[in-house]
Parts: structure tokens; C-alpha cells; sequence
């Protein structure tokens, strides 16, 4: 039995596929907010933005994100989630170690370094022990990483290994991240629980985007253009008071 989901729209075209049950569970369950990864103790920079005035509302916000989405970490992320899923799935184990070891390397700034590799762990863990894979793949892949999982490339091995499809997982995880950065924008601004929810929508065509990008990036070819991205993050290690990490 499989449940048809619709898994790309671009324009005025839709291609539709199928997930198996089991995988959409997982897959649902691995997104959840209620998944123990601590995401919600990171603003990838956006409470520097909001200290400093750069952003004081949802339209800022969605820019904010939006830029993530299409120049910075989420356009990294995204690439790296699908090389991590294909070496997975093809049962190549150097390649999806090359992946991780690229991956850890990647950050500019310690509390973006943090955030990735802190929420990799996490999920490696809980993953591991709640959702074994036959042969226990993941597993192995995890033990030969410690503490050195960023998340994109921890979420796309556990995707990889149990056939949950590749662009899903791509638009699921992308989408993810950025409600979590809309969740802690709703938090400092602050914002109502509907600006929230109307911001999220806003960000739909980016998450595609992004999910459609990193089918076909070439991770030799991979770059950010986002540097006050990163300004943000090293003024945030400084900042005097913090409720978030990054």
C-alpha cells in the first residue's frame, strides 16, 4: 500500500509520487517539533538582527529567512542533505563519509558550528535508538562520526537508508528550518502565533526553491552569499543578553 503525496510544483506544472507508509511516518515524526534535536535554542543569528533593529516585523522576517533559504546555510544544507541521502541509499560508505566530514568543516562562525553539529548529534542518537535500520546502517554511519554530525547530512543518511524519498525529505527538512526560525522570530520580535503562521506560508516558493537547487548542486561548486549572515552570528556570541545559542 503507498500514499500519493504531491512532491514538486514549479509553475503550472505538478509531479506527484508516492511514500511508502511507513517512510511518510518517519519522515513526519523526524520533522516534528517534538523531536528532541534542541532546535528551538537556535535563531541562526536572526536575535543579532533583531537587537540591532534590522528586524523588527514579518516582512523583515521573511526576508530574513528567505535569505537563508536561497543564499546561506539553507542552500549548503539542502545540497549536502541530498549528496548525504545518495550515498545512503547506494549503500557507499565513502562517499557519505566524505559528505560528513565536508559538512563539519563547512560553518563560518562557531555558533552556526554549534548549532549544526549540536542538532546532528542529537538527532543521530534518538534516531538511532528509536528508528533502527536493517543492518543497523545508521548506526555505524553515526559511531564513525562522533559528535561530528551536522544535522542536514545526519537527517539525509536516516532518509537514505530508509527509503524515505529524496525531494520529501529535501522540502520537509528545508521547511523545518525555517518554521524554526520563524519560531524564534515570533519569540523576539515578538510576534502573534497567525504572523507566524502567515510568514511560514509566505516562505513556500523558497522552500521549493531550495529544495529544487539542491537536487542539482555540485558540491564543488557550493557557496554561500550571504555574509551578514554571518556578521549577525559573531555579533550574537557577544551580545550581553541571549535567550537563544546562535
Amino acid at each position: 500500500m503507498t500514499t500519493g503525496i504531491t512532491i514538486m510544483a514549479t509553475g503550472t506544472t505538478t509531479i506527484t509520487g508516492t511514500i511508502e507508509p511507513a517512510a511518510l511516518y518517519r519522515l513526519l515524526a523526524w520533522l516534528s517539533p517534538a523531536y528532541p534535536v534542541g532546535a528551538f535554542s537556535y535563531s541562526h543569528g536572526l536575535e543579532a538582527a533583531v537587537e540591532e533593529g534590522r528586524v523588527r516585523g514579518r516582512a523583515e522576517l521573511v526576508a530574513y529567512v528567505a535569505t537563508v533559504l536561497e543564499a546561506g546555510a539553507g542552500r549548503v544544507d539542502g545540497a549536502l542533505l541530498a549528496a548525504a541521502w545518495r550515498a545512503a541509499a547506494a549503500g557507499d560508505d565513502a562517499a557519505l563519509d566524505a559528505v560528513a566530514e565536508l559538512a563539519a568543516a563547512w560553518r563560518g562562525t562557531a555558533e552556526t558550528t554549534l548549532e549544526t553539529l549540536q542538532q546532528g548529534t542529537a538527532f543521530a542518537a534518538v534516531t538511532e535508538a528509536a528508528w533502527p535500520d536493517d543492518g543497523d546502517r545508521f548506526a555505524a554511519f553515526a559511531r564513525r562520526h562522533p559528535r561530528r554530525l551536522a544535522h542536514p547530512v545526519a537527517f539525509g543518511a536516516a532518509a537514505g537508508f530508509h527509503a524515505v524519498p529524496l525531494r520529501p525529505a529535501l522540502a520537509g527538512w528545508l521547511g523545518a528550518f525555517a518554521a524554526n526560525l520563524i519560531s524564534a522570530g515570533v519569540r523576539l520580535i515578538p510576534l502573534g502565533q497567525t504572523d507566524g503562521q502567515v510568514a511560514l506560508a509566505a516562505l513556500f516558493a523558497q522552500v521549493e526553491a531550495a529544495a529544487d537547487a539542491a537536487l542539482t548542486a555540485d558540491l564543488e561548486d557550493l557557496g554561500t552569499a550571504a555574509p551578514m549572515l554571518d556578521l549577525l552570528s559573531m555579533r550574537h556570541e557577544t551580545q550581553y543578553t541571549r535567550l537563544f545559542r546562535s
